[in-house]
C-alpha cells in the first residue's frame, strides 16, 4: 500500500469489533465466484494437434451502484480467449477464490489453528489489541500485500493429496486498532508461508498449512509492501518508507513499532534495538520443503522506500521501485548470480528530452555509481552508527539553510535538507542515508511514488509504475525536470541495454541497464475535471494510480493493480504488449487496493494470477457542516452508506482482507 506516513489511513468510519467470533474458513467471502481452475466454453472444437497462436483477456465492465453487492466484494467477470492454429478458439471464464480472509482461523499444520494475518513479536509471542478491553484480541492485518507462488524440489507436507506448492504472503500493516486509532507502521510486519494442495487435474489450490516465518534473524520487518519471485525461487520482500534516522527521536510511530516488536517499552531506549538503520532494506524469504521458511535481510541494496524489486534474467541486475516523494530510480548489480549479499548500487541521472510541463515526460538515463558493499559491511556500519550517536556520526543534517558553503542542499520527502558528510563515512552514507547521498552525488531525486517494477525479458523492456504524478515531478523544484501529470499516474517503459558506462566512464557489468523511459499512451491515467456520476475522479476506463505490476512472458501481458484514491473501486488490468489492448479483469471491494499481484506462467503445468486486496471500506470522504447543513464530499461520498454494511458483513466487520488468486486460467500447454 502506498500511503504516506503523514496520512497513514484513509478509513474514516470507526470500527468496533465488539467481541464478534472469528468466522470459520470459507465463510463470509462476500459472494465471490468460486470457480474450478479449469473451465470455460469454446467457440469451436480444438484439434489435439492445434497449437495456441494468440491469447487475449476479455474486459469486464466496472461495477455500479445498481448492483451494490458487486462493489462490495472481489468481482471477476472477465475471460481469457485463446486462438489456435486450426482456426478454433477457447474461452476460459475467470473467477476469484480466496485462500482466506484475514482474521479467520487457518490450519497451522500441527492439528491446530491460528489467525490469518496475525501479529507476533520478535520472540514469537502474540501481539494483542487491548484498545477495547472488553474485546481484547490478537492483532491481525487488513493489508496483505506482496505474494509469490512457487514450488520447492522434494517438497512434502502432511495433508497434501496432490502436488505440494507454496505461496509466501506478507502483511504490510493494519489500518486501525479496535478503538479506531491508526495502527499504521506501529506493528512489525508478519510474513507467512502457505502450503497449498494443487489438484493435478484441475489446478485448483487449497490451503493446507499456514506457517508464520520468524523474523528475529532480520531484526523484525518494517512495513513490507510489494514483493516478487526471484529467478532462483525465493520471495523478495520490501521495507517501505524507511524511518528517517535524523529525526528518529520525534518519531512516535517508530517508537511504537520497537515497543511492539520487542514486547517491551524499554527497548525504545536501547540504541541497539531501536536502531532505525536496520529498517528500509530488502528481506529475502527462502521456503523449505516442509512448508516452513526463513528470512534474511540484504543491507547492501540501498536504504530507500523499497516497493517492489525486479531481478533481471541474469540473476544479478535488480531494478528497484522507490515509493517516496523526491525518490530516485535505483539499480543494483550483484557480484554473483542468485546472491544479493554483495554488489554495486547505482542511482539514475535522468535527462528530460520532452518539453517541460507537458504530458508524462520522456527521459534518457545515465547511472551514478554510489558504491560497492556487502550486506555484512553495511550491517556493521548500521550497528556502529547506533553506538556512535546515529546520523551525526555519518552526516550533519540541517532542515534550515545554514548559509555555509560546506553544506549541500538536497531534497528529502518534499523538503529541503542541507547536509555535510563526516570524512570517511561515504560508504555509510551511500547505504544507510541513500536518499540524501544520492542527491548529493547527482542522482535525479525528482520522482514521486515510483512503485512496482517488472520486466518483459523477450523485448528487454522494464516497466515502472508511477502511482501519482505530482509534487516533485510537476512543481519544477528539481532543475531540468518538470512534467504535467496526470495525478492518476502512468506506467513507464524502460529500454534495457548492454555495454553501458556510468557517469564516471566506468563499465557497468550488466546487459540489463535501463537507458531511457517513457509512458505508452495506453498506460497513462486520465484525471476528470469533475467527478462522474459514481464519484470517480479519474476515468474509470483507464488505469488510475498503478502500483503492483507484473509481466507474463507466456501471455505477453502486463498486469497492473491499482492503489487509487481516484477510482471508487480499484481495478486489476491486463495490457497485451503486442495488440496494445487494455482490459479490466478484476474489481476489488470499494475502498480497497489491489495487491499481491503475480502472473505465474507455469506451476506443474498450470497458469495463475495471484491477487489480494487491502483495507476494504477505506472511505475517502469529508463531512462539513455549515449554517446547520451537513454535506459529505469526496471519492466515496455517494456510495459508502450503501456499501459499508455489505463490506462489514463480507470482511470481518471491515477488519479483514483477502489473499487468493484468479481462477479459470487454463493449463500452460493450452496457451
Amino acid at each position: 500500500m502506498s500511503q504516506s506516513p503523514a496520512n497513514p489511513s484513509r478509513r474514516q468510519a470507526l470500527k468496533l469489533f465488539g467481541g464478534a467470533p472469528l468466522l470459520p474458513l470459507g465463510v463470509g467471502l462476500g459472494g465471490s465466484a468460486l470457480l474450478a481452475a479449469c473451465g470455460g466454453g469454446s467457440t469451436a472444437a480444438t484439434a489435439a494437434t492445434a497449437t495456441p497462436t494468440a491469447a487475449a483477456f476479455t474486459a469486464m465492465a466496472a461495477p455500479g451502484i445498481a448492483d451494490p453487492a458487486s462493489m462490495a466484494t472481489t468481482n471477476v467477470a472477465s475471460a481469457l480467449k485463446v486462438a489456435y492454429s486450426d482456426g478454433s478458439s477457447q474461452t476460459y471464464q475467470l473467477g476469484y477464490q480466496p485462500f482466506f480472509i484475514t482474521g479467520q482461523q487457518v490450519p497451522n499444520g500441527n492439528g491446530g489453528t491460528l489467525i490469518a494475518g496475525s501479529y507476533f513479536d520478535i520472540n514469537g509471542k502474540p501481539i494483542m489489541d487491548n484498545s477495547v478491553p472488553a474485546s481484547a484480541r490478537q492483532f491481525f492485518s487488513d493489508a496483505p500485500d506482496g505474494t509469490t507462488l512457487l514450488s520447492v524440489p522434494g517438497a512434502k507436507v502432511a495433508g497434501v493429496k496432490g502436488n505440494t506448492v507454496f505461496a509466501v504472503v506478507q502483511f504490510e500493516y493494519t489500518s486501525l486498532d479496535q478503538a479506531g486509532v491508526s495502527a499504521y507502521g506501529k506493528l512489525p510486519s508478519p510474513i507467512a508461508v502457505l502450503t497449498l494442495d494443487q489438484d493435478p487435474a484441475t489446478g485448483k489450490l487449497s490451503l493446507v498449512k499456514y506457517y508464520n516465518v520468524p523474523t528475529a534473524p532480520a531484526n523484525g520487518l518494517w512495513i513490507t509492501c510489494g514483493a516478487s519471485l526471484s529467478p532462483w525461487g525465493t520471495h523478495l520482500s520490501s521495507e517501505e518508507y524507511e524511518p528517517d534516522a535524523a529525526s528518529i527521536a520525534k518519531n512516535t510511530q517508530f517508537q511504537a513499532f520497537i515497543t511492539n516488536l520487542y514486547g517491551d517499552a524499554a527497548a525504545v531506549s536501547d540504541p541497539v534495538k531501536a536502531n532505525p538503520y536496520l529498517y528500509g532494506h530488502l528481506p529475502e524469504v527462502t521456503v523449505n520443503a516442509d512448508g516452513t521458511g526463513t528470512v534474511k535481510k540484504h543491507y547492501c541494496m540501498g536504504r530507500i522506500s523499497h516497493e517492489l524489486i525486479q531481478v533481471m534474467p541474469d540473476q544479478r541486475t535488480a531494478l528497484m521501485g522507490d515509493d517516496a516523494t523526491n525518490g530516485g530510480l535505483f539499480l543494483f548489480i550483484a557480484d554473483k548470480a542468485a546472491d544479493l549479499s554483495a554488489g554495486t548500487l547505482y542511482v539514475a541521472q535522468a535527462t528530460q528530452t520532452s518539453a517541460p510541463g507537458v504530458g508524462t515526460g520522456t527521459f534518457t538515463l545515465k547511472w551514478v555509481n554510489l558504491g560497492h558493499a556487502t550486506s555484512a559491511e553495511v550491517l556493521a556500519l548500521a550497528q556502529a552508527a547506533a553506538q556512535n550517536g546515529g546520523t551525526p556520526s555519518i552526516m550533519d543534517v540541517k532542515t534550515t539553510d545554514p548559509v555555509d558553503p560546506t553544506y549541500t542542499q538536497v531534497w528529502l520527502g518534499g523538503k529541503k535538507n542541507w547536509i555535510k558528510l563526516v570524512p570517511g563515512q561515504e560508504k555509510a552514507a551511500a547505504f544507510l542515508e541513500t536518499h540524501r547521498y544520492a542527491g548529493l552525488m547527482g542522482g535525479t531525486m525528482a520522482f514521486t511514488k515510483m512503485e512496482g517494477t517488472t520486466v518483459n525479458a523477450k523485448d528487454k523492456i522494464a516497466y515502472s509504475a508511477m502511482s501519482y504524478i505530482q509534487s516533485s515531478m510537476v512543481d519544477g523544484s528539481i532543475p531540468g525536470f518538470k512534467v504535467a501529470g496526470p495525478k492518476a499516474g502512468a506506467v513507464y517503459a524502460l529500454n534495457l541495454k548492454a555495454g553501458q558506462v556510468d557517469t564516471s566512464g566506468a563499465a557497468m557489468n550488466s546487459e540489463w541497464v535501463p537507458v531511457d523511459m517513457a509512458a505508452p499512451a495506453a498506460l497513462v491515467g486520465e484525471d476528470l475535471a469533475t467527478p462522474d456520476a459514481l464519484g470517480n475522479l479519474a476515468n474509470p476506463n483507464k488505469i488510475a494510480n498503478p502500483d503492483n505490476i507484473k509481466f507474463s512472458e507466456k501471455l505477453r501481458t502486463l498486469f497492473i493493480g491499482e492503489d487509487s484514491g481516484m477510482h471508487v473501486n480499484n481495478f486489476l488490468w491486463a495490457y497485451n504488449v503486442d495488440t496494445k489492448q487494455l482490459s479490466r479483469i478484476l474489481s476489488t471491494p470499494a475502498g480497497a487496493e489491489s495487491t499481491g499481484l503475480q502472473g505465474v506462467d507455469n506451476v506443474n503445468g498450470w497458469m495463475y494470477v495471484m491477487s489480494n486486496f487491502q483495507h476494504p471500506g477505506d472511505w475517502e470522504i469529508k463531512t462539513v457542516t455549515a449554517n446547520g447543513v451537513t454535506n459529505t464530499t469526496g471519492l466515496h461520498a455517494k456510495v459508502y452508506q450503501t456499501l459499508e454494511p455489505l463490506i462489514d458483513k463480507n470482511y470481518e466487520n471491515g477488519y479483514g482482507a483477502a489473499v487468493g488468486y484468479i481462477t479459470g486460467l487454463p493449463q500452460t500447454t493450452k496457451v
